[in-house]
């Protein structure tokens, strides 16, 4: 599996399966074991998407035992909504504009 080191969150995102990862750590946090049963990848496999979502700000990791428990950042996913919320505030003012320019065409007719 070819993974690579990005900081970006939108670019961690944008396969399946860490998408997949984030369902599911959605629901409670998880170790890798618990993930790959629910996966259709290996341990390993599980273990690079979490690296890279981690790298990205959106899981962090605790240390219970010997293992690892991973959750979502709570401020990574926050960082991502507040962009979706900017992206679609811009898309409705957009939207309004264009509305108000065909009724003011309307009026003028």
């Amino acid at each position: 599996m070819a993974t690579y080191e990005s900081d970006d969150p939108w670019r961690a995102l944008g396969d399946p399966t860490r998408r997949a990862i984030m369902e599911c750590l959605a629901e409670r946090p998880r170790a890798v074991g618990e993930l790959a049963e629910e996966l259709p990848v290996s341990r390993p496999a599980v273990s690079q998407h979490l690296k890279v979502l981690k790298n990205a700000g959106l899981v962090a990791e605790r240390s219970s035992g010997t293992r690892r428990i991973y959750r979502l950042n709570p401020a990574g996913v926050a960082a991502l909504r507040d962009q979706l919320d900017t992206f679609w505030n811009r898309a409705l003012a957009g939207y309004q504009d264009v509305a108000e320019e065909g009724e003011q065409r309307k009026e003028q007719s």
